[in-house]
Formats: structure tokens, sequence, C-alpha cells
């Protein structure tokens, strides 16, 4: 069946490509012999708007064209599916290799691949892979949360979202209105940076912290949207990534060891408890109460007040 496809596939793109003029439906079932053989109309048409349907997927661009009496013709120009020179030197062709082998789940692998295949078709040097000879080596951006998809093809397409999301200090989530704009993966964790319809600022959401589906809304975005590196930057300072001070806390023995690599200093209390100075920035509060009673803040006062109120709000829930 696979077999029989792929040769259907091919010839519907070789009439395309081959015609100077569009063809119509009934031009192309009389050309092709697996169409000839579809047992009624119906099924001819569902077999070639599946077959046009994928021809598109795979790169090739048909236009569909009426003439003057009405009836719709295809066709595929060679100028439009003709690409330019690929100039990539190896370094380039090896950081699309890497780029590729990134993503775990099957959809994104599925596309990386695809990519991979047309580029080297249209002629990309073959590039030696590190990661074969180093096989204890792999990158991975690991992707648990189901929000990521949606709100990916969301910041792809620039259409509005709409979630549930639940804050480290709220016994509830609340219905959020996003205008997406991007997603980063910091510390292991995937956030959403985007336009807060509702409040009429920039936020970032943990992907985490989202409930339920996220959904699609229509209409345009209504605010500008920045340029990556601002986003970026932005996306790290709600994550607690820049730093403007230094907190102290205690931390117990033998845990907590994403805030140990973290430290400034360490020292030993005794009592299975140690002292660390770690950077402070937005964000730290919400990261502290993740490791529950095996920190204690001990200053500054007012970052030790927002985890006691983050830690009442769970309480409560």
């Amino acid at each position: 069946m696979a077999i029989a496809k792929a040769e259907r596939l091919m010839n519907l793109a070789l009439c395309l490509l081959g015609t100077r003029r569009p063809l119509s439906k009934r031009e192309l079932r009389g050309s092709i012999e697996a169409y000839l053989e579809a047992g009624s109309d119906d099924a001819f048409n569902r077999m070639f708007e599946r077959d046009k349907d994928d021809l598109r997927e795979l790169g090739l661009v048909i236009e569909t064209v009426e003439n003057l009496d009405g009836d719709t013709g295809y066709l595929a120009r060679r100028d439009s599916n003709r690409l330019p020179p690929i100039t990539l030197d190896a370094e380039e062709a090896a950081a699309l290799g890497l780029a590729a082998k990134v993503w775990q789940q099957a959809r994104l692998a599925g596309a990386a691949s695809g990519a991979l295949q047309k580029l080297r078709a249209a002629g990309m040097p073959e590039a030696e892979d590190a990661y074969e000879v180093h096989s204890a080596l792999e990158p991975r951006i690991p992707v648990h949360e189901t929000a990521f998809e949606p709100l990916m093809l969301a910041c792809r397409d620039r259409r509005p979202v709409t979630f549930d999301y639940r804050k480290a200090n709220a016994a509830r989530p609340e219905q959020r209105h996003v205008e997406p704009w991007t997603l980063e993966c910091w510390r292991g964790h995937w956030y959403l940076a985007g336009w807060d319809r509702d409040r009429a600022a920039e936020r970032v959401f943990r992907l985490s912290r989202i409930t339920g589906r996220v959904r699609s809304r229509a209409g345009a975005f209504t605010a500008e949207v920045p340029d990556v590196v601002t986003v970026r930057e932005t996306v790290e300072s709600w994550a607690g990534e820049t730093a403007t001070r230094t907190a102290l806390i205690r931390l117990r023995s033998g845990s907590g060891y994403p805030l140990r690599s973290r430290a400034i200093s360490v020292r030993e209390l005794g009592d299975g408890w140690d002292e660390l100075e770690i950077p402070y920035g937005h964000g730290l509060d919400a990261w502290l109460v993740e490791f529950g009673p095996d920190v204690v803040v001990r200053e500054p006062a007012d970052l030790r007040a927002d985890v006691v109120d983050r830690l009442r709000a769970v309480a409560k829930d």
C-alpha cells in the first residue's frame, strides 16, 4: 500500500510539473492509472484531495487556477518549486543536524528530519556527527507539558490564546488571555513570554502551571512583538536568572542540589543544615517554595515574607 501511494504521488507530481497549462481533475484522472481504477467519482475526489495535500506538505507548490469557463485546473510551476543554491558550510550543516536531534517528541522530530532531507537533496554537505563518536553525550530538551505544542504553534502563527494558570501563591487557577511571543527553556522548565491582555502588560508563564487546555482565539495581536533578544532577557529575568543582590538561606544537608550549584558560598552549620549565599533575582521566592521544609530563608526580610506567603497559600489549597 505504501509503495502504491508513493508511486501515485510521484505520478501526480510529474504531471503537475510537466504541464505548461493548468490540468483539470478530469485530465489528471485520465493520465494516472491509479485514479482510473478508482471505483467512483467520490472515491477519486477523496484520493486526489489527499494526494494534493500530501504533496503540499512535502513542499510542492501547487497552484489552483480558474479558467474563463469557470473550470478549475492545477499545475506546479518549475520556477516556484526550485530551491536556490544551498551555501551552507560543514559547520553550519553540523549545527542544523544537532538542532534536529534536540527534540524528543515525535511531531517535531518528523518535521526536523524532513527539513534535513530536503536540504541534503538540495546539496547541503554531510557533516561529521560528533555524537556518533561520543555517544555518551546527546542533546535533549525535555518537553513534558501538554501546553507546549499548542503554544508553540500559536507563537508561530501569531494567534492569541486563553488558558487557566495557577500562580505559585494562588490556591486556584485563573483564566489568562495572552498574545504569545516565544517559548524559552530555562533550568529544565519551559516558560511562555507574551502580552497579558487583562493586565495590559508583558508577562511570563511557566508551562507546568498551566492547567487544562490551551485554546486559540481569532483576531490579530494588539501589542507589538519585541525582538528575540528582548523576549529572552524578559524570560530570564522573570525566571530569576537576572540577580540584583544575594540572599542567605539555610538548606538541609543532602538536599537542594540545584541551589547548591548556584551558591556563591556554602558553610556547614551542623545538625544537618548548611548556610548558602545565593544570587537573588525576580522569581527566587517561587523557586525556593519548591524545596518545601528543606529551605529556610534568613535574609533579606522581603524574600522571607514572600516565601512564607506562598507557603501559606499552598497550605490553604
